[in-house]
């Protein structure tokens, strides 16, 4: 079996000690493709050239996180714009209020400015959104028909949300570990909710490690323990899990495994 994690970031330090080691225990658990997203300006210049160093296997994105958008953000976003050349998608980008509401009219205006960016560049967007899905959406409700897609990053919603979040129809849900978590309620909401056709799998690593690696720093090939939880769910088999997931992967990001 074959799988990708759509949203990884092996860039950042916890990765630097034994960056070959994770790419090699991913390799072996199946994964065959990563997409690795930027948060900031430092971050989108140097992943593209992490990403040489694994050809068609690692792939860049190019973004400013909500939580990086400072009064600066416009200074950050023009050289940021340049690195989308080697980019497959723009992101991390969207809205986050969990902490703090301080740069709310920052955020919106920096995230309808990489919106913009998907629809002048037709790259999809990775968006990252927390305690802000009414303002996400009415943003994006603005540009709904021109947007190419994209992939709604960590979703942990209910039925409702998932609803909202499918009604633009290029777009779809990633999904991490939380769905793994004890009190999650991912396995009875996403099968009533959405389809295989609408969800990606995702580590969000070093970030929030599935059951039974919760505690642990993530890594690439825990996105298995996502996919095993995610076929119990839906009561099919891991082969079709990847397969759709799959063929998802190729219609948002038009990378083909």
């Amino acid at each position: 079996m074959k799988y990708v994690d759509t949203h990884c970031h092996l860039d950042g330090e916890e990765f630097q000690s034994d960056l070959s080691q994770v790419v090699s225990r991913a390799r072996e658990a199946g994964v065959a493709a990563i997409l690795v997203p930027a948060i900031d300006l430092p971050t989108s210049l140097r992943i593209p050239a992490l990403c040489r160093q694994y050809p068609e296997f690692l792939y860049p994105m190019a973004g400013l996180h909500p939580e990086e958008v400072r009064s600066d953000w416009r200074e950050q976003l023009e050289p940021i714009k340049a690195c989308l050349s080697s980019a497959i998608a723009i992101g991390e980008v969207g809205l986050d209020y969990y902490w703090s509401r301080e740069y709310e009219h920052e955020q919106l205006a920096a995230f309808e400015a990489q919106v913009c960016w998907s629809v002048e560049t037709r790259l999809p967007l990775m968006i990252h959104c927390r305690k802000a899905q009414n303002e996400m959406v009415r943003l994006l409700r603005r540009y709904e028909h021109d947007l190419p897609g994209g992939v709604f990053h960590c979703f942990t919603g209910n039925a409702h949300e998932a609803a909202e979040l499918l009604q633009f129809e290029r777009f779809v849900l990633g999904i991490g570990g939380v769905l793994t978590f004890k009190k999650s309620p991912l396995p009875e909401v996403l099968p009533s909710a959405v389809p295989l056709s609408r969800l990606v799998l995702e580590t969000d690593a070093p970030y929030m490690a599935p059951v039974p690696m919760r505690g642990k720093r993530n890594e690439p090939a825990f996105v298995r323990y996502v996919l095993q939880r995610l076929a119990e769910a839906y009561g099919v088999s891991e082969e079709e899990i990847c397969r759709q997931t799959n063929e998802n992967v190729q219609k948002v990001f038009g990378i083909q495994i």
